[in-house]
Protein backbone atom coordinates (compact mmCIF):
# COMPACT_ATOMS: atom_id res chain seq x y z
CA UNK A 1 0.00 0.00 0.00
CA UNK A 2 1.29 3.47 -0.85
CA UNK A 3 0.54 6.70 0.95
CA UNK A 4 0.32 9.76 -1.24
CA UNK A 5 1.57 12.82 0.59
CA UNK A 6 0.82 16.26 -0.76
CA UNK A 7 4.12 18.15 -0.65
CA UNK A 8 2.75 21.24 -2.38
CA UNK A 9 2.34 23.46 0.67
CA UNK A 10 2.26 26.67 -1.35
CA UNK A 11 -0.77 28.93 -1.13
CA UNK A 12 -2.59 29.89 -4.36
CA UNK A 13 -0.89 33.30 -4.13
CA UNK A 14 2.56 31.68 -3.86
CA UNK A 15 1.83 29.37 -6.79
CA UNK A 16 0.73 32.37 -8.86
CA UNK A 17 4.02 34.08 -8.01
CA UNK A 18 5.91 31.03 -9.28
CA UNK A 19 3.98 31.12 -12.54
CA UNK A 20 5.19 34.69 -13.13
CA UNK A 21 8.76 33.97 -12.08
CA UNK A 22 11.56 33.47 -14.59
CA UNK A 23 15.33 33.09 -14.75
CA UNK A 24 17.77 34.03 -17.46
CA UNK A 25 21.28 32.59 -17.47
CA UNK A 26 23.85 34.02 -19.87
CA UNK A 27 27.47 33.29 -20.77
CA UNK A 28 29.27 35.50 -23.30
CA UNK A 29 32.52 37.33 -24.05
CA UNK A 30 32.98 40.11 -21.50
CA UNK A 31 32.44 43.65 -22.80
CA UNK A 32 31.02 46.92 -21.48
CA UNK A 33 27.26 47.29 -21.45
CA UNK A 34 26.13 43.64 -21.16
CA UNK A 35 24.26 44.22 -17.90
CA UNK A 36 22.59 47.30 -19.36
CA UNK A 37 21.50 45.36 -22.45
CA UNK A 38 19.97 42.58 -20.37
CA UNK A 39 18.30 44.99 -17.96
CA UNK A 40 16.79 46.98 -20.82
CA UNK A 41 15.53 43.79 -22.47
CA UNK A 42 13.69 42.74 -19.32
CA UNK A 43 12.39 46.28 -18.75
CA UNK A 44 11.08 46.43 -22.32
CA UNK A 45 9.20 43.20 -21.64
CA UNK A 46 7.59 44.58 -18.46
CA UNK A 47 9.74 42.43 -16.18
CA UNK A 48 11.11 43.37 -12.78
CA UNK A 49 14.55 42.03 -11.81
CA UNK A 50 14.35 40.51 -8.30
CA UNK A 51 17.85 38.99 -8.12
CA UNK A 52 21.04 39.44 -10.13
CA UNK A 53 24.42 37.71 -9.78
CA UNK A 54 27.36 38.06 -12.14
CA UNK A 55 30.99 37.05 -12.57
CA UNK A 56 33.75 37.86 -15.04
CA UNK A 57 36.72 35.54 -15.49
CA UNK A 58 38.75 38.56 -16.67
CA UNK A 59 37.36 42.06 -17.35
CA UNK A 60 39.79 42.37 -20.25
CA UNK A 61 38.84 39.75 -22.78
CA UNK A 62 37.45 37.15 -20.38
CA UNK A 63 34.10 35.41 -20.16
CA UNK A 64 31.09 36.99 -18.49
CA UNK A 65 28.47 34.98 -16.59
CA UNK A 66 25.20 36.29 -15.20
CA UNK A 67 22.05 34.90 -13.62
CA UNK A 68 18.94 37.08 -13.49
CA UNK A 69 15.70 36.26 -11.71
CA UNK A 70 12.73 38.29 -12.80
CA UNK A 71 9.00 38.72 -12.20
CA UNK A 72 6.67 39.29 -15.13
CA UNK A 73 2.90 39.39 -14.97
CA UNK A 74 1.26 36.84 -17.28
CA UNK A 75 4.67 35.36 -18.08
CA UNK A 76 3.19 32.19 -19.55
CA UNK A 77 1.56 34.30 -22.28
CA UNK A 78 4.66 36.43 -22.94
CA UNK A 79 7.52 33.94 -22.72
CA UNK A 80 7.43 32.76 -26.34
CA UNK A 81 7.72 36.34 -27.61
CA UNK A 82 10.43 37.13 -25.06
CA UNK A 83 12.53 34.18 -26.18
CA UNK A 84 12.05 35.07 -29.84
CA UNK A 85 13.04 38.69 -29.23
CA UNK A 86 16.12 37.66 -27.26
CA UNK A 87 17.61 35.71 -30.15
CA UNK A 88 18.79 38.87 -31.90
CA UNK A 89 20.49 40.17 -28.74
CA UNK A 90 22.14 36.80 -28.12
CA UNK A 91 23.47 36.62 -31.68
CA UNK A 92 24.84 40.17 -31.55
CA UNK A 93 26.74 39.55 -28.29
CA UNK A 94 27.70 35.89 -28.95
CA UNK A 95 25.68 34.73 -25.96
CA UNK A 96 24.99 31.23 -24.78
CA UNK A 97 21.80 31.51 -22.76
CA UNK A 98 18.92 29.70 -21.17
CA UNK A 99 15.51 30.76 -19.90
CA UNK A 100 13.95 28.85 -17.02
CA UNK A 101 10.51 29.27 -15.50
CA UNK A 102 9.11 28.84 -12.00
CA UNK A 103 6.04 27.14 -13.43
CA UNK A 104 8.18 24.28 -14.80
CA UNK A 105 9.40 22.04 -11.98
CA UNK A 106 12.28 19.79 -12.90
CA UNK A 107 11.64 16.06 -12.74
CA UNK A 108 14.17 14.15 -10.67
CA UNK A 109 15.26 10.52 -10.41
CA UNK A 110 17.30 9.28 -7.45
CA UNK A 111 19.68 6.32 -7.73
CA UNK A 112 20.65 4.63 -4.46
CA UNK A 113 22.34 1.43 -3.33
CA UNK A 114 22.29 0.00 0.19
CA UNK A 115 23.00 3.01 2.41
CA UNK A 116 19.91 5.27 2.50
CA UNK A 117 21.08 8.33 4.45
CA UNK A 118 21.56 10.64 1.45
CA UNK A 119 18.26 9.47 -0.02
CA UNK A 120 16.53 10.17 3.31
CA UNK A 121 17.96 13.68 3.44
CA UNK A 122 16.69 14.44 -0.06
CA UNK A 123 13.25 13.04 0.70
CA UNK A 124 13.09 15.12 3.88
CA UNK A 125 14.10 18.31 2.07
CA UNK A 126 11.55 17.51 -0.66
CA UNK A 127 8.74 16.92 1.83
CA UNK A 128 9.71 20.16 3.57
CA UNK A 129 9.27 22.07 0.32
CA UNK A 130 12.97 23.01 0.18
CA UNK A 131 13.65 21.17 -3.07
CA UNK A 132 11.67 22.63 -5.95
CA UNK A 133 11.29 19.41 -7.90
CA UNK A 134 9.09 16.41 -8.52
CA UNK A 135 10.86 13.21 -7.42
CA UNK A 136 9.30 10.93 -9.99
CA UNK A 137 11.25 7.68 -9.51
CA UNK A 138 13.84 5.96 -7.31
CA UNK A 139 16.07 3.25 -8.74
CA UNK A 140 18.20 0.90 -6.65
CA UNK A 141 20.30 -2.22 -6.94
CA UNK A 142 19.07 -3.19 -3.45
CA UNK A 143 15.58 -3.55 -1.99
CA UNK A 144 16.40 -1.84 1.33
CA UNK A 145 14.77 1.53 0.57
CA UNK A 146 11.60 0.29 -1.12
CA UNK A 147 9.19 0.71 1.82
CA UNK A 148 10.45 4.18 2.66
CA UNK A 149 10.10 5.37 -0.94
CA UNK A 150 6.76 3.75 -1.73
CA UNK A 151 5.29 5.13 1.51
CA UNK A 152 5.66 8.55 -0.12
CA UNK A 153 3.90 7.46 -3.28
CA UNK A 154 7.13 7.45 -5.34
CA UNK A 155 7.69 4.56 -7.78
CA UNK A 156 10.61 2.33 -6.75
CA UNK A 157 12.45 0.04 -9.17
CA UNK A 158 14.81 -2.68 -8.01
CA UNK A 159 17.34 -3.37 -10.76
CA UNK A 160 20.18 -5.71 -9.73
CA UNK A 161 23.46 -4.45 -11.16
CA UNK A 162 27.01 -5.66 -11.59
CA UNK A 163 29.74 -5.22 -14.17
CA UNK A 164 28.70 -8.35 -16.10
CA UNK A 165 25.18 -7.07 -16.88
CA UNK A 166 25.91 -3.35 -16.90
CA UNK A 167 24.75 -2.79 -20.49
CA UNK A 168 21.35 -4.43 -19.93
CA UNK A 169 20.92 -2.58 -16.62
CA UNK A 170 21.64 0.80 -18.16
CA UNK A 171 19.31 0.12 -21.09
CA UNK A 172 16.50 -0.40 -18.56
CA UNK A 173 17.53 2.68 -16.58
CA UNK A 174 17.57 4.84 -19.71
CA UNK A 175 14.15 3.51 -20.65
CA UNK A 176 12.84 4.58 -17.24
CA UNK A 177 14.48 8.02 -17.54
CA UNK A 178 12.64 8.50 -20.81
CA UNK A 179 9.37 7.07 -19.50
CA UNK A 180 9.41 9.43 -16.51
CA UNK A 181 10.76 12.37 -18.56
CA UNK A 182 13.59 12.95 -16.09
CA UNK A 183 15.57 16.22 -16.05
CA UNK A 184 18.00 15.45 -13.21
CA UNK A 185 19.62 12.23 -11.98
CA UNK A 186 20.97 12.16 -8.42
CA UNK A 187 23.41 9.47 -7.36
CA UNK A 188 22.63 9.32 -3.63
CA UNK A 189 25.35 6.81 -2.75
CA UNK A 190 24.70 4.68 -5.82
CA UNK A 191 27.72 2.39 -5.74
CA UNK A 192 27.96 1.44 -9.40
CA UNK A 193 30.21 2.77 -12.16
CA UNK A 194 28.27 4.34 -15.03
CA UNK A 195 29.38 3.64 -18.58
CA UNK A 196 30.51 6.44 -20.93
CA UNK A 197 27.43 5.82 -23.07
CA UNK A 198 25.11 6.42 -20.12
CA UNK A 199 26.94 9.54 -18.92
CA UNK A 200 27.02 11.08 -22.39
CA UNK A 201 23.22 10.86 -22.62
CA UNK A 202 22.85 13.18 -19.61
CA UNK A 203 25.48 15.94 -19.81
CA UNK A 204 25.57 18.05 -16.61
CA UNK A 205 22.39 16.28 -15.50
CA UNK A 206 23.90 13.70 -13.16
CA UNK A 207 24.92 14.86 -9.67
CA UNK A 208 27.04 12.58 -7.50
CA UNK A 209 28.15 12.71 -3.87
CA UNK A 210 31.69 11.51 -3.20
CA UNK A 211 32.69 10.73 0.37
CA UNK A 212 35.96 12.62 0.16
CA UNK A 213 37.16 16.19 -0.17
CA UNK A 214 38.23 15.76 -3.80
CA UNK A 215 40.77 15.55 -5.32
CA UNK A 216 41.97 13.63 -2.25
CA UNK A 217 41.12 9.93 -2.03
CA UNK A 218 39.47 9.44 -5.41
CA UNK A 219 37.73 6.09 -5.84
CA UNK A 220 36.74 3.49 -3.27
CA UNK A 221 37.29 3.24 0.52
CA UNK A 222 38.30 6.89 1.09
CA UNK A 223 37.61 6.81 4.85
CA UNK A 224 39.90 3.85 5.36
CA UNK A 225 42.63 5.53 3.34
CA UNK A 226 42.08 8.84 5.16
CA UNK A 227 42.39 7.08 8.52
CA UNK A 228 45.60 5.39 7.39
CA UNK A 229 47.04 8.78 6.47
CA UNK A 230 46.02 10.31 9.78
CA UNK A 231 44.13 13.20 8.18
CA UNK A 232 42.97 16.10 10.34
CA UNK A 233 40.14 17.17 8.04
CA UNK A 234 37.58 15.02 6.27
CA UNK A 235 35.03 16.19 3.78
CA UNK A 236 32.63 15.43 0.97
CA UNK A 237 32.25 16.65 -2.59
CA UNK A 238 29.21 16.90 -4.83
CA UNK A 239 29.95 17.12 -8.53
CA UNK A 240 28.54 16.56 -11.98
CA UNK A 241 29.39 13.15 -13.36
CA UNK A 242 31.74 12.88 -16.32
CA UNK A 243 33.62 9.95 -17.77
CA UNK A 244 36.65 10.80 -15.64
CA UNK A 245 36.01 9.03 -12.34
CA UNK A 246 35.26 11.53 -9.55
CA UNK A 247 36.74 14.39 -11.61
CA UNK A 248 33.62 16.12 -12.93
CA UNK A 249 32.85 19.82 -12.28
CA UNK A 250 32.63 20.39 -8.52
CA UNK A 251 29.43 22.02 -7.25
CA UNK A 252 29.85 22.01 -3.46
CA UNK A 253 32.29 20.80 -0.80
CA UNK A 254 32.48 20.89 2.97
CA UNK A 255 34.78 19.62 5.72
CA UNK A 256 34.97 18.92 9.44
CA UNK A 257 37.97 18.60 11.70
CA UNK A 258 38.91 15.19 13.14
CA UNK A 259 41.85 13.88 15.15
CA UNK A 260 43.74 10.74 16.21
CA UNK A 261 40.92 9.65 18.54
CA UNK A 262 38.53 9.14 15.60
CA UNK A 263 38.60 5.62 14.16
CA UNK A 264 37.20 4.61 10.77
CA UNK A 265 33.70 4.09 12.20
CA UNK A 266 33.66 7.58 13.69
CA UNK A 267 35.07 9.09 10.49
CA UNK A 268 32.27 7.50 8.51
CA UNK A 269 29.65 8.79 10.96
CA UNK A 270 30.98 12.34 10.68
CA UNK A 271 31.37 11.95 6.92
CA UNK A 272 27.75 10.90 6.43
CA UNK A 273 26.58 14.14 8.00
CA UNK A 274 28.79 16.13 5.63
CA UNK A 275 27.68 14.11 2.60
CA UNK A 276 24.01 14.67 3.32
CA UNK A 277 24.23 18.44 3.55
CA UNK A 278 26.67 18.80 0.64
CA UNK A 279 24.50 16.76 -1.72
CA UNK A 280 21.31 18.56 -0.67
CA UNK A 281 22.92 21.97 -1.32
CA UNK A 282 24.22 20.94 -4.74
CA UNK A 283 20.84 19.57 -5.79
CA UNK A 284 19.02 22.67 -4.53
CA UNK A 285 21.32 24.98 -6.48
CA UNK A 286 20.90 22.93 -9.66
CA UNK A 287 17.11 23.00 -9.31
CA UNK A 288 17.20 26.76 -8.85
CA UNK A 289 19.37 27.19 -11.98
CA UNK A 290 22.23 28.68 -9.96
CA UNK A 291 25.00 26.72 -11.69
CA UNK A 292 26.83 27.47 -14.90
CA UNK A 293 29.40 24.95 -16.14
CA UNK A 294 32.57 26.23 -17.80
CA UNK A 295 34.86 23.45 -19.02
CA UNK A 296 35.51 21.34 -15.89
CA UNK A 297 34.58 24.10 -13.42
CA UNK A 298 31.35 25.58 -12.15
CA UNK A 299 30.18 29.09 -11.42
CA UNK A 300 27.65 28.79 -8.60
CA UNK A 301 25.51 31.84 -7.81
CA UNK A 302 24.25 31.00 -4.31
Amino acid sequence: MTININTDTKTPQQNKKKENHGRLLVKCPDQPGIVAVLSKFLFDHESNIVESSQYSSDPEGGTFFIRLEFHCENLSEKRAQMEADFQEIAAHHSMEYRFAYGSERKRTAIFVSKEPYCLMELLWEWQNGDLETDIVVVISNHEDSRDMVEALGIPFYYIPANKDIRKQVEEEQIRLMEEYDVDLLILARYMQILTPEFVERFPNQIINIHHSFLPAFIGARPYERAFARGVKLIGATSHYVTNDLDEGPIIEQDIERVDHRDDVVELKKIGRQIERRVLAKAVKWHLEDRILVENNKTIVFH
